[in-house]
């Protein structure tokens, strides 16, 4: 029988989580999910920004929580050599690649990426690929909205298999 009854988030536990995500510098929002479902991850899974994750151990369901991260915390200073050139016959000639317009890339490890136009000529188009909110501070209004701990049944089965490889698990 799964216990259900957790009142704090910890490491390992299933939460559901709303936010919404603005920038420090004008409090444009850039995302909220309040306008669908919240998200729901394991934390210490490292799946989220880990100053997110972070903030959420220790907090009771229906705690509200507001977090600034720094850019080294959240998704890192702008990289000015994180561009890319592409032949411009890959794209429809009626793409408009207007100058800081947003275009959907596939990255080598077939992650898709999005990039934004720098330039172009006849010839190829060049792409700033950083994460669009690199070197930003941002800002999330959290709110843990359900804590479900492991299932049982899954940590018994990991522990079977930490037993029969020689790994351990925490």
């Amino acid at each position: 029988m799964t216990n259900t009854t957790t009142t704090t988030a910890k490491t390992g536990d299933n939460v559901s989580v709303h936010y919404r995500g603005t920038l420090v510098e004008d409090g444009t929002e850039f995302d909220n999910s309040y306008e669908r479902d919240p998200i729901t991850f394991t934390v210490g899974e490292g799946a989220l920004l880990e100053g997110f994750e972070t903030a959420i151990t220790g907090m009771n369901a229906g705690d509200t929580k507001t977090i600034t991260l720094e850019e080294d915390h959240a998704y890192g200073p702008r990289d000015p050599q994180r561009t890319t050139s592409i032949s411009r016959d890959v794209f429809p000639e009626d793409l408009s690649l207007d100058d800081g317009a947003t275009i959907p890339l596939m990255a080598p490890n077939g992650q898709p990426v999005m990039a934004v136009v720098m330039s172009k000529t006849e010839e190829e188009v060049t792409f700033d690929v950083n994460h669009p909110l690199a070197g930003k501070t941002i800002q999330f209004d959290l709110e843990l909205v359900t804590i479900n701990p492991p299932d049982t049944t899954t940590l018994l089965a990991d522990t079977v298999a930490d037993t029969a490889t020689g790994t351990e698990t925490e």
